[in-house]
């Protein structure tokens, strides 16, 4: 099967093709078109044309289309979640579920279509301001260039073009190179929605090529990026006045205070700490654990961590399946065995078996160590004690990276100290920093980014506010 590049509301044959296969069996599933700067070019041009078309159609019709593409999904719900697992090696019951806030992130999207607006602006609230009316309404930007990654294929997606069609920008979509088929079938499935030809583009091939003539290309308004931090500060520094939203990643960390339930808080940290192999920008990848409770938390934690199945991502029962390319795999290896080799205790795990990374548990691992300070993205977590809650919070803080923390706590004291101090875009109380519903604001400090997502939020990035005022006498 071939897929080529999707310009300007059609198929567009590629000058060159690359070969896409499952990263658990390296079967073939695909040949993917590979864009070239004209590909690229034409996409923009074709986006370009229909950015007015989107600016003028009305928010009913906006939402409408969106509307009608959750009924897609809805009816093609299972045929999706199968190609996430094969494409991305996701488990096929953590893909259902990706497909479910797939749905939930379009729907909120042509929610969010209805009630874009502005305000009054009381203009004789200052000296010289009397006489007059104010108001102020949002614009789309215009052409929006979305870059995506590998992880959350499908959902990652919508959290950039639903709210994009929702304010009415058009789009050029450059997806993860191994996750390129769920991002064409959106494309189909807005097509036969009605969205107009050229609104959403699809090119697939070199990120750094594609990247380049988009941040050249002066009629691309913003860019928004899901990503490594070196491509985003790339992206940042090379993207002369275009508005950029970066979603860098994290090594997020939850503190566990003495005084809670263990046998309830260790499934769900475990969860947040192993779900998609690890491969996810909040999965949990630090825990600090009050020194009362450590010896039995990690116990548990343990214990609980060895009923996770590992194999194909197709079966129905499977927890962690492959990661997303080998040498990723290695890359894990390494950095666990020169934790281990500088102190860290191995409690489970710590190797692989072809390109399955064993859910892997370190204790006692020294902060310097890549595994605590550099993004692991493996299913791959250490555990290490507190004594006093200022320390726990300071060894949280204690990284480049601040996208989401999360804390156990029973003290409501605790609680709001962490709330205030903790340096991160956001803070779970009594929740794993993993947790996330695709309505609520997304994204970090430092090094994890900037910029918000979550439909709402990400509008408000997409549009431009005018004022419009009128002398009245």
């Amino acid at each position: 099967m071939k897929k080529d590049l999707w310009i300007g509301g059609e198929y567009r044959k590629a000058s060159s093709y690359i070969k896409l296969k499952n990263p658990y069996n390296l079967e073939l599933l695909a040949e993917i078109g590979v864009a070239n700067q004209e590909d690229v070019l034409a996409s923009i041009n074709a986006a370009q044309q229909a950015k007015t078309i989107m600016a003028d159609m009305p928010a009913f019709e906006r939402a409408e289309i969106l509307e009608k593409v959750v009924q897609f999904l809805k009816v093609d719900h299972e045929e999706c979640a199968r190609l996430i697992a094969l494409e991305a090696a996701k488990p096929l019951k953590a893909a259902r579920a990706e497909v479910d806030r797939t749905i939930m992130t379009y729907t909120f999207a042509a929610h969010e279509a209805r009630r874009i607006h502005g305000e009054t602006v009381p203009m004789d609230a200052a000296p010289g301001g009397q006489g007059r009316i104010a108001f102020t309404v949002r614009e789309p930007l215009g052409v929006i260039a979305a870059i995506t990654p590998f992880n959350f294929p499908m959902n990652l997606v919508a959290h950039k073009v639903g709210p994009a069609i929702a304010a009415g920008n058009s789009v050029v979509l450059k997806p993860a190179s191994q996750t390129p088929l769920t991002a064409y079938k959106i494309a189909e499935y807005f097509h036969r929605a009605g969205l107009p030809a050229g609104a959403l583009n699809v090119v697939t091939g070199s990120g750094s090529k594609i990247g380049d003539v988009l941040m050249k290309d002066d009629r691309i308004k913003m860019i928004t990026f899901t990503g490594s931090p070196e491509v985003g500060r790339y992206i940042r520094e090379h993207s002369g006045l275009k508005r950029v939203t970066l979603e860098l990643g994290s090594n997020s960390a939850v503190i566990v205070d003495e005084g809670v339930q263990l046998n309830k808080v260790i499934p769900r940290i475990v969860n947040g700490a192993f779900a998609y192999q690890g491969q996810v920008c909040i999965s949990i990848q630090r825990i600090f654990v009050h020194e009362n409770i450590f010896e039995g938390f990690v116990e548990q934690f343990v214990s609980n961590a060895k009923k996770l199945k590992t194999g194909n991502p197709l079966e129905d029962d499977t927890d962690i399946s492959a990661m997303i390319t080998r040498g990723n795999v290695q890359r894990t290896k390494d950095w666990v065995d020169e934790a281990i080799h500088n102190g860290a205790e191995l409690r489970l795990g710590g190797s692989a078996e072809e390109a399955v990374f064993q859910p892997t548990v370190l204790v006692n691992v020294p902060l310097k160590e890549k595994v605590s300070c550099e993004e692991v993205f493996a299913p791959v977590v250490h555990i290490n004690s507190f004594c006093d809650f200022s320390e726990a919070i300071d060894l949280v803080n204690d990284s480049k990276y601040g996208l989401q923390a999360g804390i156990f706590t029973n003290d409501i004291h605790k609680a709001l100290q962490a709330a205030k101090k903790l340096e991160v875009g956001g803070v779970m109380i009594n929740e794993i920093p993993t947790f996330r519903v695709d309505q609520m604001p997304y994204g970090g400090v430092k090094m994890s980014g900037m910029g918000r997502e979550g439909i709402k939020y990400a509008v408000e990035e997409m549009t431009e506010l005018k004022l419009i005022s009128f002398k009245t006498e």
